[in-house]
């Protein structure tokens, strides 16, 4: 425990070590996409591998990079970023559903190392890799008419659910004093969603413009083909 974690005031803290150990497991299981082989009819030619997995990665790591360009940012975390649940859900979107939760697990290993706040394991699952994971439900959607649209709505709700079961678990006690006291129980509803909700907002507006929406065809085209 003492090589990967310390503890501060109650909390806590990756050390050296532990970062390393999570960015090594990010690359170990983002590996796995390479070998993921989804069942497909006979008739079907299966994607590339490598072509999956360069695709994978550019969406995974374009995700991070536009995390750390935040619009607005909550008080007790959380944020409004540059679309980068979007670019997350875009594998899934491509290559269904288990090659999405392979990458959108991977992407919350990379939160967790990017932003790590512990309080103990079952926290550590709920906002980072339970709710991160839960974006690569978009694949669940891949081959339905305004699959990406579709998607990608209930990936972030899904997220949105996760952050808001840690947040009854864990998180009561740090409501706000000034926060109305008749919506204390739909606090970490009205705080997670608050923050997903915008940002999903202006996804959905962005991906529902009719020349993004022929751009982001073509792209899945490329990238399964």
């Amino acid at each position: 425990m003492d090589l990967f974690l310390t503890q501060s005031d109650g909390n806590y803290l990756l050390t050296t070590y532990g970062y390393i150990a999570i960015a090594l497991l990010a690359v170990l299981v983002f590996c796995a996409i390479y070998f993921f082989r989804p069942k497909k009819e006979k008739s079907e030619l299966s994607v590339n591998p490598t072509k999956k997995l360069a695709f994978c990665s550019m969406a995974v790591a374009a995700g991070f990079v536009a995390s750390y360009i935040r619009l607005f940012s909550m008080p007790l975390g959380g944020s409004v970023t540059l679309l980068s649940m979007f670019f997350i859900c875009l594998a899934g979107y491509w290559y269904g559903t288990g090659t999405g939760l392979i990458a959108a697990f991977t992407y919350g290993l990379l939160q967790l190392v990017q932003e790590p706040y512990i309080i103990n394991f079952w926290q550590v699952c709920f906002d980072y890799l339970f709710a991160f994971t839960a974006l690569g439900l978009s694949g669940l959607f891949k081959d339905k008419k305004n699959g990406l649209l579709t998607g990608y709505i209930v990936a972030v709700l899904a997220r949105g659910f996760f952050h808001t079961v840690g947040g009854y678990l864990f998180f009561m006690d740090w409501i706000p004093e000034k926060f109305p006291e008749k919506l204390i129980p739909l606090y970490p509803v009205i705080y997670n969603y608050s923050y997903i909700l915008a940002e999903g907002a202006i996804t959905v507006a962005l991906i529902s413009v009719l020349p993004v929406k022929k751009a982001l065809e073509r792209v899945k085209a490329m990238a399964v083909k």
